[in-house]
């Protein structure tokens, strides 16, 4: 969320001295819990912030429910779920699929879920790395927008390499999200092309 932060409030990433934007701003950083840095960091940039916790609702579609109205009261043109370790449900995806981002700790499809590297290290791969999704109704297994490799270096443990990975990954969601906001795309079957709609 910060890189995405300091990309639309900087100069264009991909020409630095063109002093132009990035193209895209974050209209409104959302979580499920209170007293996050990431809302504070929001905070401090003077970005709008919002909570939708699961206690506060009687079940999970009402909380999907509940969060799709809270992001469709800031009308973004995409959502990424930067650092959102919760899955989105039917009533999110209805309004807001096709459009949302996510991010994951390997090379999908390679170890999903929620340890990408520990898996890969368990594994004994040689490269892992990040994969920048399109969110569907699964875990992480939505069209893939964009990857980027990592090596898993000797000696590894999984706090290095998945730092490691955190860093190309940031550099990923950055450029991409960028492009998908400053170009119109569509997503046929599990591809995403750049262009008009024919």
């Amino acid at each position: 969320m910060q890189a995405l932060i300091d990309a639309s409030t900087g100069p264009d990433p991909h020409d630095p001295d063109s002093g132009s934007a990035y193209g895209a701003s974050v209209v409104a950083v959302g979580a499920d819990r209170t007293d996050i840095e990431g809302l504070a960091r929001a905070k401090r940039a003077g970005i709008p912030t919002f909570v939708v916790r699961t206690a506060d609702h009687p079940d999970r579609a009402a909380w999907d429910e509940a969060l799709a109205e809270a992001v469709a009261a800031h009308e973004p043109d995409l959502v990424v779920l930067a650092g959102f370790m919760k899955l989105t449900g039917p009533a999110f995806l209805a309004r807001f699929g096709g459009r949302t981002l996510n991010s994951h700790p390997a090379l999908s499809p390679a170890f999903p879920g929620m340890h990408g590297p520990r898996d890969a290290l368990a594994y004994g791969v040689k490269i892992t790395g990040a994969t920048l999704f399109v969110v569907d109704e699964g875990v992480d297994t939505g069209p893939i927008v964009a990857q980027v490799a990592v090596p898993v270096l000797d000696g590894d443990d999984e706090h290095t390499l998945h730092e490691r990975i955190k860093t190309s990954e940031r550099a990923m969601l950055v450029e991409w999200v960028g492009r998908l906001a400053r170009e119109p795309f569509q997503i046929h079957d599990r591809t995403l092309t750049f262009g008009e709609a024919p």
